[in-house]
């Protein structure tokens, strides 16, 4: 009696292959169709950080299934273009899509690239498949696409125990007194810096302990800013920098919901080395200021050290970049911060007076072109 077994290229018995994604695919992965795209809000010469850039799904298909003795030759179908590759899809359905189901079966009579072929998509390919069925097999990302992997980067990126991270930042109001905490509410966080060999203590906030004075701090923010004068008593008096904390810590951006405040209400009004409002019944000295457009820094303009930001109010533009929140563009790369950028113009929590400024007329402008971002 003879059995018939296919093999892999390991002469690995058929049976124990496994082509399939065990786990749901990451979401955060950003998955276009083309390698490159040019982001909403790029200058009319794109420049460094206006391109979107990864290995799209048409590359990935032509890697592995369109050599000139398959499908990008005399077998049919021919998945060179946009049009033939979405044919094989049900946009918004990645299980019930015959491309994502050819990379992924593990009936070797049918998997693609055939087991014979040699390879098999990455993880991170047939995530990226995935994702871009997923999100209805779009020419073109838009913003949920960009979203999920500007967020990624942004609270992996900026929001670590040593950096934008809500734990340190109460970790700093306990020490400053600015909150009631016992022993068992706090915790040091130990960071040694992988360039000068240097130790940093951490004082940090646990849960639920974090939640509580975060959440009440943002909620007091958001009710002040609402009407400064009718809701003076909501003033925050929590900073983030000298005097009221010895040493400055950055704004906690480690949610969605962090960012959109941050962007809403610049940490720079909510902090300062000044007084200027002193209760006249309490004697509490505020650091905040009222007037949440009257900034001089934006997140946007912290990230993208290609573009200069105006000053909502004054319309006064700044003349040096600050984009030093990305180690002046060296801790996120061109296509990442681009990815950020698209994101930022393309989501509607975000309010066009913090796009295109009050007037309409625009407070990014790139430094090279002097081009303002204006809303098309």
């Amino acid at each position: 009696m003879m059995f018939s077994v296919h093999c892999t290229k390991d002469n690995t018995i058929a049976p124990t292959v496994s082509r399939s994604l065990v786990t749901q695919p990451d979401s955060t992965v950003f998955s276009p169709f083309y390698d490159s795209t040019v982001v909403q809000g790029a200058d009319a010469t794109p420049d460094r950080n206006d391109y979107a850039v990864t290995s799209g799904v048409l590359s990935i298909i032509k890697n592995n299934c369109a050599s000139t003795s398959c499908h990008g030759g005399g077998v049919e179908p021919t998945l060179l273009t946009y049009a033939s590759v979405k044919a094989m899809v049900v946009p918004g359905d990645p299980e019930a899509s015959l491309l994502y189901d050819l990379i992924t079966t593990n009936d070797l009579d049918k998997a693609m690239p055939p087991i014979t072929y040699g390879v098999d998509l990455t993880v991170m390919e047939k995530t990226k498949v995935y994702n871009w069925i997923l999100h209805g097999a779009k020419e073109k990302p838009d913003l949920v696409d960009y979203r999920p992997a500007a967020m990624q980067l942004l609270t992996s990126g900026c929001g670590s125990a040593n950096c934008h991270n809500q734990a340190t930042i109460g970790g700093e109001w306990a020490r400053a007194k600015l909150i009631n905490v016992t022993p068992a509410d706090t915790f040091t966080f130990i960071y040694k810096n992988p360039n000068t060999g240097s130790w940093t203590y951490y004082a940090q906030l646990k849960e639920p302990k974090l939640s509580q004075e975060w959440n009440l701090y943002k909620d007091s923010a958001r009710k002040f800013y609402a009407d400064t004068l009718a809701n003076a008593k909501f003033r925050p008096y929590k900073t983030f920098g000298s005097p009221t904390i010895a040493a400055s810590r950055r704004g906690p951006l480690n949610s969605y919901d962090d960012i959109i405040f941050d962007i809403l209400y610049p940490k720079g009004l909510r902090t300062g080395s000044t007084v200027t409002y002193t209760d006249p019944v309490s004697g509490q000295k505020f650091y905040v200021r009222s007037d949440p457009f009257n900034s001089s820094s934006s997140m946007l303009s912290r990230v993208d050290s290609t573009i200069l930001l105006a000053n909502p109010r004054t319309g006064v533009f700044a003349t040096n970049h600050q984009g030093d929140m990305a180690y002046g563009d060296g801790g996120l790369k061109p296509g990442e911060i681009a990815i950020v950028k698209a994101w930022y113009f393309g989501d509607p929590n975000i309010p066009d007076s913090w796009k295109y400024g009050l007037t309409g007329t625009g407070i990014f402008k790139y430094r090279k072109s002097g081009n303002i971002i204006t809303k098309k």
